[in-house]
């Protein structure tokens, strides 16, 4: 019998299903999805983490710069580790952020070498591919909101009669939905994007992360500047296309839940951040 509880047990099936069907274009020789999703969903030390980042991203750069640097995990996702790399098939890459952004952040990474070096704008012009993109990205969004569940539901109120069934002695059949996580969590891409290899951004609204320093990491996710991938194919005169015209990145900053204004103010923006992420996973 498993040590773990009722909840973990279930927050992992939830999980599980995502990833036996994110996983099911994979050979077998690639990473077990139960492995992947075991390691994903484990207690990590968050120095550890980032330690174990260090190594990849020092093989990146000399390889392949800055900017090309996700291009390495694209060519060979196998030779990293699950804190790095979450999953891989024959036509995605799907990686931690090295530098994240909120609690939880993904970046998924097509490989198909027509399409990996372009702007997200043109490769999206392609029907089939966005479609492909989509339907990945919707599995994706699926595992994040089973992981948000897994570390904010036992403090959500509108989990709790989920919460509070899994704790009854016999469970119910049939859970009660509990909260949408999957409202939780934003796809995307940057008008403007910081890396030349073709990445969608999967992450949790909070903002909330000490790797965001400064102006455009926060106007990025919180104006027009970020593209929700449902959005796509973009009209011709969308204005999301003309970002530095329209100066996302220069405005003034304003909280993504209560929308208060805080002008340029970013040290009394990142305290308010703090106060808004925990009303919000308690909600």
């Amino acid at each position: 019998m498993s040590d773990e509880s009722p909840i973990l047990e279930t927050e992992h099936a939830d999980a599980a299903q995502a990833m036996t069907s994110i996983s099911q274009a994979e050979k077998p020789a690639k990473r077990d999805a139960c492995t992947m999703l075991s390691e994903l969903l484990s207690p990590k030390n968050k120095q550890q983490r980032h330690a174990s980042h260090t190594p990849s991203k020092t093989n990146i750069r000399n390889r392949f710069g800055a900017r090309d640097g996700l291009g390495a995990y694209i060519e060979k996702p196998e030779s990293y580790p699950s804190s790095v790399v979450v999953y891989y098939n024959d036509d995605f890459v799907v990686i931690h952020d090295m530098f994240p952004k909120s609690t939880l952040h993904f970046l998924l990474l097509p490989r198909d070498p027509a399409k990996t070096r372009l702007h997200p704008f043109e490769a999206f012009e392609d029907p089939e591919f966005l479609s492909k993109v989509k339907a990945e990205t919707r599995k994706l969004r699926t595992l994040a909101a089973a992981e948000l569940r897994r570390k904010y539901g036992k403090d959500s109120a509108l989990d709790k009669e989920r919460q509070d069934a899994l704790k009854a002695d016999p469970p119910p059949d049939v859970l009660p939905q509990g909260r949408d996580w999957e409202k939780e969590v934003m796809c995307g891409i940057h008008a403007h994007p910081s890396m030349n290899h073709l990445h969608i951004h999967v992450i949790s609204v909070d903002r909330y992360s000490d790797r965001l320093k400064h102006r455009k990491h926060y106007n990025s996710f919180s104006t027009p500047f970020f593209v929700d991938i449902e959005d796509f194919p973009l009209a011709k005169d969308d204005a999301r296309r003309h970002p530095d015209r329209e100066g996302y990145l220069r405005r003034d900053f304003k909280c993504w839940r209560c929308g208060k204004d805080f002008g340029n103010k970013f040290t009394e923006l990142k305290s308010h951040l703090g106060t808004e992420f925990n009303e919000w996973k308690r909600l």
